[in-house]
């Protein structure tokens, strides 16, 4: 059986301000770094035969310093990237709910229907999500697996593992970062999602 171990990247400047990231590429801020640490001291029972992670600085740093220390393989994943958000990114949410409200409003409030001109829908983030993953999933052998992304990525994934709709994306719980959500692959069923952003029940297709 593998494991995989999905991983939000740790808080940014502009999490913290709500400023829009997408592909834009920023710093962990202090907490942020506080956070991935934090996350190694609560996975060092883990040992990961690989990691992989975004190519994001974000997701990068995270995975450095949370596992940097145990001597395994790095894989950098470009398809494992945010969503990409055209030219709202670098925008504050409240700016750009001021000069386009309807789509933030499908953004938030009906994903599968977000269509902004220029940047990615959720099926479309989807859909390079389940391809480098299951590229992952087919180069692995068992043990432990780490993955480090971002939250609208993450949740695409773990979505199409429970056989939810993208209509239900923002549902609860929470992608804070940092969360760790786990994904069981076995040899004689579908991947399993076991764990979703750190917790291991109250989630699922038919709640």
């Amino acid at each position: 059986m593998t494991r995989i171990h999905l991983i939000r990247h740790g808080e940014t400047a502009w999490n913290a301000e709500g400023r829009i990231q997408g592909h834009a590429d920023n710093a962990l801020n202090e907490l942020g770094r506080s956070q991935a640490l934090g996350l190694r001291q609560a996975l060092a029972h883990l040992a990961p035969v690989r990691v992989y992670a975004s190519t994001s600085l974000r997701a990068r740093e995270t995975a450095e310093l949370a596992f940097g220390h145990l001597g395994v393989e790095f894989v950098p994943v470009e398809s494992l990237r945010e969503i990409y958000l055209a030219d709202w990114e670098g925008f504050l949410y409240k700016e750009i709910e001021q000069t386009h409200p309807e789509d933030v409003h499908a953004f938030r409030h009906e994903p599968h229907r977000f269509n902004y001109p220029g940047a990615e829908t959720f099926a479309q983030l989807q859909a390079r999500g389940l391809l480098a993953l299951e590229e992952i999933i087919a180069r692995e052998r068992g043990g432990d697996v780490v993955v480090v992304s971002h939250g609208a990525m993450i949740r695409t994934l773990l979505s199409h593992y429970l056989d939810r709709p993208l209509s239900r994306l923002w549902e609860p719980p929470r992608m804070h970062n940092c969360a760790h959500s786990i994904l069981e692959v076995r040899p004689d069923g579908p991947p399993r999602v076991v764990q979703y952003a750190d917790l291991t029940q109250g989630f699922g297709a038919g709640e």
